[in-house]
């Protein structure tokens, strides 16, 4: 097993640990020469008290820059079982962060196909590389499970809702 299965594989722990708390489960590790130096999972996507800012990529930042706020963070790798949204990728980018592994596509508001070449110059000579599909099946489980729980209200009946479930029966269907 590769490194990018290891870390991803710690990422889907966080992200089993969200699906068990009812959360949307998205999970996420950062790592650094080798260690995971921080860890976050989705909170907050339910009522009463959801919201669109407590997202896996965001909760684990703010933790390294509590209990690592040292690390060069051009050299932390990030690790999430979804695709980084528009808000999670800029943040990382923002921040230093340039690596980015993720395991599930998100065909509703992925951020990595954002062409920085065509952004103002603060964006356009950034050197990013963004490697997907990393246990892609084992993070599209999660999301099955998610969506076919009624319980769930987060993006219910949406094109990612829609779009996992059809890959699943595509799946299913080979």
């Amino acid at each position: 097993m590769g490194s990018h299965e290891r870390f991803m594989k710690e990422a889907l722990e966080e992200a089993g640990q969200a699906l068990i708390a009812g959360e949307f489960p998205v999970g996420c590790v950062m790592v650094h020469d080798g260690e995971i130096v921080s860890r976050g999972r989705r909170m907050n996507s339910r009522p009463p008290h959801g919201n669109e800012l407590d997202h896996a990529e965001i909760t684990a930042l703010r933790k390294l820059f509590v209990y690592q706020p040292e690390l060069e963070r051009s050299r932390v790798v990030v690790y999430s079982t979804m695709e980084p949204c528009l808000m999670c990728y800029v943040t990382l980018l923002l921040n230093g962060i340039r690596t980015i592994v993720y395991g599930y596509e998100d065909i509703m508001g992925g951020g990595t196909s954002l062409l920085l070449a065509e952004l103002a110059p603060l964006y356009r000579e950034m050197d990013v590389s963004v490697t997907p599909h990393v246990l892609r099946r084992e993070s599209l489980e999660l999301f099955r499970l998610f969506f076919a729980d009624q319980e769930n209200t987060y993006w219910q009946d949406s094109p990612l809702a829609r779009y996992t479930l059809a890959q699943i029966a595509a799946e299913n269907d080979q």
